[in-house]
């Protein structure tokens, strides 16, 4: 007699799509890295001297002469002293000339964090200091991490570093903790987080240290990310719009849906549906004085693991919120066709009174990484547009009136 094969072929079915589904969920808290490189060596700093302008901790070991002329050269914001921060001697940003430093935060309890929580950071302070920066700080901007990403691979992979030393910019990149999150994911789609604690609350309280230990220009604080890193700095944005002068989201998904992990990989393959708009009204309704949050939006339409309807909705999430009408003007800035080193592409831009709030970049056929990225790593694509750029650039135009 013939067995029945309905329940095989059933369980087949089932298999198949757990099988998915949890190739969704890694994609959500991390695809696997590229193959691990031998670990950094570090060297300890020197004494730090008191806040000000001239350099203070001891360069990364080179050879005596290059060393000596390199020290006599450099110039930053340096730290007070006895803060514990050591400089990494990576070959990443051993080439650049500022000071590369590492330190740690750690916080009181708050609500949604375990007792007795730390956060790791790093920080770039460059060697070139603009005149309004020596008079008014540097303009810091805060670099928030993907799943499976670390705080200097993030730095690596953005080259964010490179167009801050240019510029005269500090660049903050807080580091999620495997101990919070296995595979350092920021949890955006927690709803205490959504609402100003856990992740947020430590990243706040992080920014507000760099602040304190050295010369910030608190109109001129800016917070970006890819990912998961991108719903974060939007979450930051929204919880503490007197602290953030403009916001950058690469790949992000979008605000207020989720509420744990099988609702965020929801959000990340279909949007957050009617949530969308009612979660910004609801920031509105908890802020009426909420102030314009300018906002700059990259994303692939390749991208399967956040997919680019989040981006739409986003859109549509940051009209509400900076009370732009349907009728805004809307510009194109620059449509240009795949060339050699760039992908085809088209940026948009919504302004209110001549000044631009939103921008909008749509990449073709760039999938779930950072554009314009460092290829070595992973979420990173070699072809253009230079992310990093266009956020730098959007960022410069923008100042937080601070009351």
């Amino acid at each position: 007699m013939t067995k029945p094969i309905f329940g095989a072929r059933l369980l087949r079915s089932i298999t198949r799509a757990g099988k998915s589904q949890q190739k969704l969920m890694t994609q959500l808290f991390g695809v696997p890295a590229v193959k691990a490189k031998p670990k950094a060596k570090t060297v300890k700093a020197a004494k730090l001297a008191k806040p000000g302008l001239k350099l203070a901790a001891k360069p990364a070991a080179k050879p005596a002469s290059k060393a000596k002329a390199a020290g006599a050269a450099r110039r930053s914001i340096s730290a007070p002293d006895g803060m514990p921060i050591r400089q990494h001697a990576r070959p990443d940003v051993a080439v650049l000339p500022g000071r590369w430093l590492a330190s740690h935060y750690a916080a009181m309890p708050q609500p949604g964090q375990a007792p007795g929580h730390a956060m790791s950071y790093w920080l770039y302070l460059p060697q070139y200091v603009p005149d309004a920066a020596a008079r008014h700080g540097l303009p810091l901007i805060v670099m928030l991490h993907g799943c499976h990403q670390s705080a200097t691979q993030f730095a690596q992979g953005t080259r964010m570093n490179r167009l801050a030393e240019q510029k005269g910019y500090a660049v903050l990149y807080p580091q999620q903790a495997a101990s919070t999150q296995a595979h350092r994911c920021w949890r955006w789609y927690d709803k205490s987080t959504q609402e100003g604690g856990g992740d947020t609350a430590l990243i706040a309280a992080v920014i507000a240290r760099v602040c304190s230990d050295y010369a910030i220009d608190r109109k001129r604080i800016y917070v970006c990310g890819i990912s998961a890193g991108a719903g974060m700095a939007n979450i930051l944005a929204l919880n503490h719009p007197e602290l953030v002068a403009a916001v950058g989201l690469h790949s992000g998904p979008a605000y207020g849906g989720g509420h744990s992990t099988v609702g965020a990989l929801t959000v990340m393959q279909h949007g957050a549906g009617l949530q969308a708009s009612a979660a910004i009204r609801q920031v509105l309704r908890q802020r009426p004085g909420f102030p314009v949050m300018p906002t700059i939006l990259i994303h692939g339409e390749g991208d399967k693991v956040v997919r680019p309807i989040n981006q739409a909705q986003l859109v549509q999430q940051s009209l509400l919120l900076n009370r732009l009408p349907a009728g805004t003007e809307v510009t194109v800035v620059e449509r240009a066709r795949r060339g050699l080193t760039r992908n085809a592409h088209e940026i948009r831009d919504y302004s209110a009174k001549g000044k631009v709030l939103l921008r909008v970049a749509r990449i073709a056929d760039l999938e779930h990484a950072w554009s314009g990225g460092d290829p070595a790593l992973s979420f990173n694509a070699k072809a253009g547009p230079d992310a990093s750029k266009m956020m730098l650039d959007f960022f410069a135009k923008h100042r937080r009136i601070i009351a």
